[in-house]
Formats: C-alpha cells, structure tokens, sequence
C-alpha cells in the first residue's frame, strides 16, 4: 500500500520489490578477459604438445621420431618462406632417385644436370616433388615441428610436476608452522627468511649439478642404466631440483592463511568436539585454503617452465637429443651470425615459450581475481 504522505507522482513511480528487476550476478571465471584468451590459448597448447608425445616420441625404423633426420636436409628454412638457391639445390638432391630418373629420361638429360638446374621444365617438375617442412629443419635435418612439438611437452610436463611438488611442499611447511605456532612457527620461518636469502637460481643449478653427479658416480661403480632410464632420472632430478627450492613464496602465503584461519569459530568448535589435528585440517583447514593454493599453483607453472628452459640453455636441464624450448633456443642461437642466419631455429621456440609463459600469467591473474572476494563485481 503506498504511502498516503507521498506525492502523487511519487506513488505513480513507486515499484513494489516483488516486481524489481532480478540482480545479475557474473561468474567469476569470465571476469577476465585476458585470463580467458590465456586458458584458450594453454588448452590449444596442451593438447598439441602434452597430448602428442606419445606421436612425437614414437619410434620410426628404431629411432624416436623428435631424432629422426637425414643430415642433407639440415637447416632448410620452412616450406612457406622463399628458398634461396642453395636450398633449392639441396631440395632437388632430396628428390627420390627414381623420380629424378624419370624426370631425366622424358626430358633427355642425365640425372646429375636435372639436380643441378634451377629453372626449365625439369627444374619445374622436380620443384613439384619437394620434401617440405612446416617449421623447417634444424642443423641434423630433423624437423624443427616434431622437435617443438616435443620439446613443449617436456618443458611443459617438467614445470606442471616440478609446481605441483612446491605446492605440495608449500602447503605442508605453511600449515605446520602456522597451526602450531609459538616457537616452531619462528623456526620454521626463519629457515624460510635463510632460503630467500640466498640466490634461486645458484641453488637450482647446484641441485641439479650435484645429483646428476650422484648418477654418474653411480654409474662409474657399476650401475647398470639404460638411455631411457637415464632419460628419466635426469627428467626426475630436474624437477626436484626446481620444486625444491621453488616452495617459499607457497609457504609464507598459506601460514597467513592459517594463521587467520584456526582462529575462527568454526574451527575452534571442531577442536572443543574431539577432531584431531588430520580432521581439521582436510575438513575445515583445506576447503579454505583451495582458493590460494589453486591461484599461486598458476603463478608457479611459468616460474617452474623458465627456470627448466633456462637450465637446459646452460646445458645442465633436459640433456639432447631430447628436445625442450630451452635446448632448442640454445641451438638456434648459434644458428645466428652476420652472414647467414638460420631464424627458424631461435624464433620459434623462444616464440611458443614466450607466449606459453604470457598465457599462464594471465590464466593465474584471473584465476585470483576470481577468487578475491574484494575484486568481485558489486
């Protein structure tokens, strides 16, 4: 019933709050749009790289297919960008013989002057029958799109395992020390506070020295390993070498959280009605924690995939011939010189990292605004 002390034209513009507009709420996830593009262009990347491994580390006649290659054929330039007339030459050579031998018998010429033409009939046919390589080829004549493929599957799963052991890390160290408290919580985090004082990277790289050299010694005393499986433990020794040292920042954030969090009275309720310590943490402590945990994990994977790309740019990470960005770019980059550059080689790798490590960035930038209640939408 309106009110009989308003106006007229006030009761006129009066709505009853049953027929008020419905407030929309946004979903946090779409709140940005760089973090969105980010998601799309990483889903784009893991299934071309992560799930084609087990194509790009095949086998072809017994050699994997990321070191599969014809020496002749190195660093041809890709298929679409405009061949010079050294590359032509070579990329007649590369036509099957047969087909040379064809092409010479109709046009009445012996093979070695059809391989050596660059323009008439011949030259036109034997253009037609070209070996072509997306990316190009590298300095060994492997294909620089199965060794991008694979390299960004390794570098991707060696910096999505070596995050998820910081975060593991980080979350156990952080919970204990904020849940006891007192004088633990101050050791803890004092050995926290020594850690960050000392230069990241050097405790990477003598990590990863020390127990590749653990192996080696290993293997000089008798320890029988196959290239796969020392394939595998070098993989495994860089990833503990970079989520070892990579937990601090993931440690101090979750002992703030927990800090605030054992405090409340839902928590205090649990502990008055008998829970131990492992209940209250996967029941109350956890739940809460997830936001955090899953905004920060995002912020590590970049973190992790430099430091593995960097690390096997020095040559003590992912060892060749298995591929990763970092070797990759490594090799490229000897490949650029003033009189010939070979581009192909540097760009694209460096390229996909690149723009791999801007996507997660923005996927992580997202992801915390989206769990920030003080950023949501009013």
């Amino acid at each position: 019933m309106a009110d009989p002390r308003a106006s007229k034209g006030e009761q006129e513009t009066t709505v009853s709050a049953i027929k008020a507009p419905r407030i929309e709420r946004d979903n946090p996830l779409t709140r940005s749009l760089p973090g969105m593009i980010g998601a799309g262009f990483l889903a784009i990347m893991f299934a071309a790289c992560v799930l084609s491994l087990p194509w790009t580390l095949g086998q072809v006649e017994g050699v994997p297919r990321y070191n599969d290659g014809e020496p002749r054929a190195g660093r041809l330039a890709p298929e679409w960008w405009p061949a010079d007339d050294e590359q032509k030459l070579t990329l007649n050579a590369l036509v099957p013989a047969e087909t040379i031998a064809e092409i010479a018998a109709d046009v009445g010429e012996p093979p070695a002057e059809i391989v050596s033409q660059l323009e008439g009939p011949a030259a036109d046919r034997l253009r037609s029958h070209w070996p072509g390589w997306f990316l190009g080829t590298d300095v060994l004549g492997r294909s620089l799109w199965v060794r991008v493929l694979a390299g960004g599957g390794i570098s991707m799963g060696v910096g999505i395992a070596a995050a998820m052991l910081s975060v593991f890390i980080g979350t156990i160290y952080g919970s204990v020390a904020g849940y006891l408290g007192g004088k633990v919580d101050a050791v803890m985090m004092r050995i926290v506070d020594v850690l960050y004082g000392l230069p990241y990277i050097l405790l990477v790289v003598l990590l990863a020295v020390a127990m590749d050299g653990f192996i080696d010694d290993r293997v000089a005393k008798g320890l029988e390993l196959s290239d796969s499986q020392r394939t595998t433990l070098d993989l495994l020794t860089l990833l503990v070498a970079i989520g070892g040292v990579s937990w601090l920042t993931m440690a101090r954030v979750i002992r703030g959280q927990v800090l605030s969090l054992k405090n409340q009275p839902f928590v205090e309720a649990a502990r008055a009605s008998g829970a131990g310590v492992g209940r209250i943490f996967t029941r109350h402590l956890l739940p809460n924690l997830l936001g955090p945990i899953i905004v920060y994990a995002t912020l590590t994977v970049p973190q992790a995939m430099l430091q593995e790309s960097f690390l096997s740019f020095l040559g003590i990470g992912v060892q060749p011939p298995l591929p990763s960005w970092g070797n990759l770019a490594a090799d490229g980059l000897s490949e650029i010189n003033t009189y010939k550059s070979h581009w192909w080689l540097l760009l694209f790798p460096c390229l996909l990292l690149g723009i791999t490590l801007l996507a997660l960035n923005f996927v992580g930038e997202g992801l915390r605004e989206a769990f920030d209640p003080k950023r949501a939408r009013r």
